[in-house]
């Protein structure tokens, strides 16, 4: 067993009950988790000493929310959307096409190119979803490639409806054959609910029959207006409902009373043009948050979490603390894992030094690259 010990934290953003943030302190890593916290002063010998020289400390972030296997862009519906045309579901169809025509190892390529800037930007956990194929082939090919990068893979053959299908056919397939064979390699069941996509009895089918197949619900809801996705959420105790662009009254009190986590994904609203959805009435009314990129080639084709963060600080109403929160303890609830997005004793060895002095900077210095290093132990997420 080894160990590391990092000393001379400048700031360390741990989310400790007793001490969420401390100045001064310490880490030792060991076996692959946090071993020890306190002050550097009181640092114990470890087998290997780094040395973070007054830079800040904080957790891995955990990207719960991503599209990362897919071949082709749309460059050219980005630059119609801010020319003033307005963004609709249909868009990934076009995705479709291009990663149908890709093979598993040209799709490996780029969802590792892809995962890679993800861990450059400090994210250690991430989840993958599959939605791209819109067939069962095609589908369960994707999960795979998923499955080989990370643990926290969701089932998304819900997507939009493809062409030449009705919208019936289209979920008894979903619900059928391509969950059997989608299953076994996925731990989550998604549905885009949306105008255009899919409505809440058809969502509510295809989530039902994922939860009878042993997977955990979530949800793609109110992204382009109000709808039933985030009440359907909190009916069916999913993880998570994410976007949640447009949420009414009632929408807030039940994520609230629920316990469902909001995840909020403003790269896509920074490239949609919708409106950015309030965090601050969200925190207000007791709801938990998550941050996530929704990198994909459609609507957030980023993979920087620091860039969300900054967003949902300028935009979302979010104090740079808050904003960090969602993008590390509030990813971990919406994958419902305890072992990452802190640095308490026995979480997961995943970490971030800021070449900065405090996690402020994530926010006050948007698009600078403030990643010092990563330090993340071996595991089944390959990042």
């Amino acid at each position: 067993m080894t160990s590391v010990a990092i000393a001379n934290i400048g700031e360390l953003v741990g989310w400790a009950d007793d001490r969420p943030v401390r100045h001064g302190a310490g880490l030792v890593l060991s076996d692959g988790v946090v071993a020890w916290v306190g002050d550097t002063a009181d640092l114990p010998a470890a087998d290997e000493v780094v040395d973070a020289e007054g830079r800040a400390v904080i957790p891995g972030f955990v990207d719960s929310h991503t599209h990362l296997v897919f071949a082709g862009d749309r460059a050219q519906e980005f630059t119609a959307r801010m020319a003033g045309e307005r963004y609709a579901a249909g868009g990934i169809r076009t995705t479709v096409a291009a990663t149908r025509a890709a093979g598993e190892e040209e799709l490996t390529r780029l969802a590792t190119g892809r995962l890679a800037e993800l861990r450059s930007q400090g994210t250690t956990t991430v989840e993958i979803k599959s939605g791209y194929g819109l067939d069962t082939d095609t589908e369960e090919l994707l999960l795979r490639v998923a499955s080989r990068l990370t643990p926290e893979t969701t089932f998304l053959g819900a997507h939009v409806v493809p062409e030449g299908w009705t919208a019936d056919a289209y979920v008894d397939l979903v619900t059928g054959e391509m969950l059997e064979r989608c299953a076994p390699h996925a731990r989550w069941i998604d549905v885009f609910c949306e105008t255009g996509a899919f409505d809440a009895d058809a969502a509510r089918t295809v989530l039902t029959a994922g939860i009878a197949a042993g997977l955990q619900p979530r949800i793609h809801a109110n992204q382009l207006g109000h709808g039933p996705g985030v009440q359907l959420a909190c009916e069916l105790g999913a993880a998570a409902a994410d976007h949640c662009t447009y949420l009414s009254d009632a929408d807030v009190a039940a994520l609230a009373d629920s316990g469902v986590v909001a995840g909020l994904l403003p790269g896509v609203e920074f490239s949609t043009r919708h409106p950015y959805p309030d965090g601050r009435r969200l925190l207000a009314a007791g709801v938990r948050i998550a941050i996530a990129t929704d990198c994909n080639p459609g609507t957030s084709y980023t993979s920087s979490m620091p860039f969300c963060i900054a967003l949902a600080v300028r935009e979302m109403g979010l104090t740079p603390t808050e904003a960090l929160h969602a993008a590390t303890a509030g990813g971990a609830a919406s994958l419902r894992r305890t072992d990452v997005g802190h640095l308490g004793i026995g979480a997961r060895a995943d970490l971030v030094i800021l070449d900065a002095p405090s996690h402020v900077h994530l926010a006050y210095r948007p698009g600078v690259p403030l990643v010092h290093r990563v330090i993340t132990t071996p595991h089944s997420d390959k990042l």
